[in-house]
């Protein structure tokens, strides 16, 4: 692709199509030249541009690349038409509803030859990208857990998926991307608790493919936004604060005590305490640059839609285990 700006549409004019309309529209290298949503434009994104019904009126707007913001049912047959279209997509996490959907979208891309990413922003957080770099340079020596927590109030703009679908996904990805291993098992329990039909509340606990323990608490029913991922290593432990970007290190105490009934215990004691000063750019400016950078070549920054078809099977694993209280092997 050459470096003329790219043709890019976007499709859902929702809570997320509004960010992704503002970020593309200030990406260079790419033109936000058509918007659709069949439920109209009710945060008044579109500006000089018509609000066009479906996929097929974008695609017909000749597009080099597309933006897809639908709720997640709706996923797969947009991003199947774009396929179809020869148009490089990403596609708002998690890639579709179901692994065997998402499989099916991934497919298609892979056999158009074309860019399929997925927008897990997370891995754009600049706390997350920080410690993914800190783990990568051995300053943990070996994880040993990765434990997240995700918690709030209840978001108006989710009416199709629970929390499980909407919220542990970026856990589950952000946890096999940081630890750099795929889940080997899970083990969930859920809640419903609010009265809607999808579950609100889950608590889930697994083992990557290497050995790291993991654990996740996610829920739309705690009156406090916690966004926080702890790492635990032979060297201490690392806490990213994603709604603030915030990376703290807090290192194994190297101290020696001469207080008897600490020495004997053997577990570590606390040393030295690092909050670092880290470049702090919106998350999803990042994001929108390596799809561009993907479709003109280098796909090195983004989620790939494989990627998004695993999450998606620890996703229904989790569901699984919850439904069946068993532990559910990957």
């Amino acid at each position: 692709m050459s470096e003329k700006n790219l043709r890019v549409g976007l499709i859902g004019l929702g809570s997320m199509g509004r960010h992704h309309a503002r970020v593309i529209r200030a990406t260079p290298g790419m033109d936000l030249v058509a918007v659709a949503d069949p439920a109209g434009d009710k945060f008044g994104v579109a500006g000089e541009l018509p609000v066009l019904p479906d996929v097929a009126a974008l695609i017909d707007a000749g597009l080099d690349a597309a933006m897809v913001a639908v709720p997640t049912i709706y996923h797969e047959d947009v991003a199947l038409a774009l396929a179809e279209a020869g148009v490089h997509t990403m596609v708002e996490k998690p890639i579709a509803a179901t692994a065997a959907s998402g499989r099916r979208v991934a497919e298609a891309f892979d056999k158009a030859g074309l860019v399929g990413a997925v927008g897990y922003v997370e891995r754009c957080n600049p706390a997350l990208r920080a410690l993914r770099e800190r783990l990568d340079a051995g300053e943990l020596g070996q994880v040993y857990q990765v434990l997240t927590r995700r918690q709030g109030p209840f978001p108006a703009r989710i009416s199709d998926v629970g929390v499980v679908k909407d919220l542990a996904t970026h856990d589950i990805d952000l946890t096999a991307w940081v630890a750099g291993a795929p889940y080997e098992s899970v083990s969930a329990q859920v809640a419903y608790r609010s009265g809607r039909e999808n579950e609100d509340m889950v608590v889930a606990t697994g083992r990557l493919a290497n050995g790291v323990i993991v654990s996740h608490t996610v829920n739309w029913l705690t009156p406090f936004k916690e966004r926080v991922t702890i790492v635990t290593g032979e060297k201490g432990a690392f806490v990213a604060d994603t709604l603030t970007g915030d990376l703290t290190f807090y290192a194994n105490g190297t101290v020696e005590s001469t207080w008897d009934q600490i020495a004997n215990f053997r577990g570590v004691s606390e040393g030295d305490v690092i909050r670092y000063a880290i470049p702090k750019r919106e998350p999803l400016a990042l994001e929108q640059e390596h799809f561009r950078d993907a479709v003109r070549g280098d796909a090195s920054g983004i989620v790939t839609m494989a990627e998004g078809v695993a999450t998606l099977d620890v996703i229904d694993a989790v569901l699984t285990s919850a439904a069946e209280n068993r532990t559910v092997t990957l």
